[in-house]
């Protein structure tokens, strides 16, 4: 089984409570690590002009390229849903290696504002799931654009679609995501 989200980028409005319920319920301090990060895309010139968002969370791709290059095996996907976590003991932080950040094309590799941090990222609030519930940045959108769960029901319920503004799907790492766009 593999869990992962759905995003409608055309309900998102970029309020930021996903971040924000995410930082409060992993209790992350103020600084540099967001697990769950909004982006703003905008295009276009005046008159002609488009705004977007697009959350940026760890995807769980069904083949990480963190996992594969990270040097001491910090990082590892449950075989059981498919959930990547990293080991923060084993981590070589961000001084001395970084090379999970460096790697992700979704920057889903977080470091806190200490020097040696070791990373941290979501990680799809698996407590949450071992307890019945679905992640807090899915509970707390006031715009219902986010989902998740077995990524085979997600494609049941709302299709199959890989492209939206801001985002590019890769193939080869498969990123468990759900999109929607305009």
């Amino acid at each position: 089984m593999q869990l992962g989200f759905y995003f409608d980028q055309t309900r998102c409005v970029g309020c930021l409570t996903c971040a924000v319920a995410c930082k409060d319920w992993h209790d992350i301090p103020a600084g540099p690590a967001n697990w769950m990060q909004v982006q703003c895309i905008e295009e276009g010139t005046f008159p002609q002009l488009f705004v977007a968002y697009l959350i940026r969370p760890c995807y769980h791709c069904e083949n990480p390229v963190c996992l594969a290059n990270c040097p001491v095996t910090a990082i590892s996907k449950s075989a059981d849903n498919g959930i990547v976590t990293v080991d923060k003991d084993i981590c070589l932080g961000q001084k001395k290696c970084g090379i999970c950040k460096e790697c992700c094309p979704y920057g889903s590799p977080q470091f806190g504002a200490d020097a040696d941090a070791a990373m941290e990222k979501c990680d799809l609030c698996r407590e949450r799931w071992e307890a019945g519930k679905k992640p807090v940045c899915v509970e707390a959108c006031p715009m219902r654009a986010l989902d998740a769960g077995q990524m085979h029901l997600l494609e049941q319920q709302y299709g199959q679609q890989r492209e939206m503004r801001g985002y590019i799907y890769h193939e080869s790492i498969r990123p468990s995501l759900i999109p929607k766009s305009r």
